[in-house]
């Protein structure tokens, strides 16, 4: 399973733009990162804030509903976010490559 897992990153990050992966556990810890301490700690900790803020959203609106992907856009990257029960991936890239 581990290998399957460093196979996907590689490939993400084979893609154009991409600056870096983060996977947090479901308490925001950062588990695998590409990124330096500092700003994996930050967006680890804020972007799983969000995350369950708009999971919490979603099923507010539709009780049977989930939130299946976030994508956040700002002037210097988009942030890619997949969460999932056990772990949230987080992909950072630079969407102007």
């Amino acid at each position: 399973m581990a290998t399957e897992i460093e196979d996907t990153l590689k490939r993400i990050h084979a893609h154009k733009g991409v600056v870096g992966t983060i996977i947090v556990n479901s308490e925001g810890i950062p588990i695998k990162t590409s990124l330096d301490n500092a700003t994996t700690v930050q967006y680890a900790g804020l972007i799983s804030q969000l995350a369950d803020k708009a999971r919490s959203v979603v099923r507010d609106l539709d009780p049977s509903n989930d939130l299946t992907f976030l994508r956040v856009r700002s002037k210097k990257h988009e942030i890619l976010v997949a969460p999932d029960r056990e772990f949230v991936l987080m992909v950072i890239q630079n969407p102007t490559d």
